[in-house]
């Protein structure tokens, strides 16, 4: 499978198993998977696992990925959330048909962008979160992964790799 993945990490705290799951999903399938931030070098996960971002996203054209995913972690909510490079990012990618997706705090990203608005999405199941989704036109459903043909969003650790099954089959 000749395809390849952006996974776009906080510059700390992100979630490992909402990071290592995914990658790992599409690694197995032979895509190509980079892990960008908002600064490269080693990156430090809530739970002291660490990962090496290799770009800066805002750095690279989105349009050379078949896939652009925010991965979750607290730190997504303190360096994420308000960054509109990340916003502009996003939306170019899905204008240039590239599929967009987020798990945990990164679907609220997602939702951020206005690319979900009046549709279902998933993220974290915490008011912080849900109101977020809410905020952006959203409407929040409980489940591990919610799947349209354009853009996927997750709950967080316990979906992780369904997400990740769910990056791999949409690639296909």
């Amino acid at each position: 499978m000749n395809k390849k993945a952006l996974l776009i990490i906080p510059p700390d705290r992100f979630n490992e198993d909402e990071l290592f799951h995914p990658k790992e999903a599409l690694e197995n399938a032979g895509v190509n998977v980079t892990v960008a931030s908002t600064t490269v070098g080693e990156v430090t996960g809530d739970n002291e696992g660490k990962v090496n971002a290799e770009v800066i996203f805002s750095s690279v054209s989105p349009n050379e990925y078949d896939i652009v995913s925010v991965i979750g972690g607290s730190g997504t909510i303190d360096h994420l959330w308000g960054n509109q490079e990340l916003i502009s990012f996003l939306k170019t990618a899905y204008d240039e048909k590239v599929l967009v997706t987020g798990i945990c705090a990164g679907s609220v990203a997602v939702a951020k962008t206005g690319l979900l608005s009046g549709r279902n999405a998933t993220c974290y199941p915490v008011d912080l979160m849900i109101n977020e989704l809410k905020a952006n036109d959203v409407e929040y459903v409980v489940q591990n992964v919610v799947a349209h043909e354009d853009i996927i969003t997750s709950n967080g650790p316990d979906g992780a790799k369904d997400f990740g099954e769910s990056l791999v089959n949409a690639l296909r």
